[in-house]
């Protein structure tokens, strides 16, 4: 599958855990062309490449391509600044059956929680 950020984060270690847990740990890249524009001076990961970040990496971890279905309770709790806390702990519960893909994230750096969210996901019939 193929990442539509390209070179914009590592993923630099993963466990899987019980019942489909994981927990990912990357690092975004600060100098990619996204945060020259988002914000001048002010670098703040958007969140739409945070909600596609957790995409990617359920796609990697279920083996599945995936289309947005629904997402709810989306909580934007900190900035993330690629500067100040490049690296990122995201936890995600995912549960699958053989049409949908649901997973729950926690997405922090140190203590702090950054992003929460439930998503839903169809599974490509192709």
């Amino acid at each position: 599958m193929q990442s539509l950020l390209t070179d914009f984060y590592t993923l630099t270690s993963h466990e899987k855990g019980e019942n489909g847990n994981f927990t990912a740990h990357i690092s975004l890249h600060k100098d990619h062309d996204i945060f020259k524009g988002h914000f001048p001076g002010n670098p703040v990961t958007p969140g739409v490449c945070m909600m596609q970040i957790v995409k990617e990496l359920t796609e990697e971890f279920t083996g599945s391509q995936l289309f947005l279905k629904t997402a709810s309770n989306v909580k934007f709790m900190a900035i993330i600044n690629p500067y100040e806390t490049p690296d990122l702990k995201l936890q995600l519960d995912i549960a699958e059956d053989d049409t949908d893909v649901k997973v729950k994230n926690i997405t922090s750096f140190g203590e702090t929680i950054a992003l929460k969210m439930t998503v839903s996901y169809k599974k490509s019939m192709s």
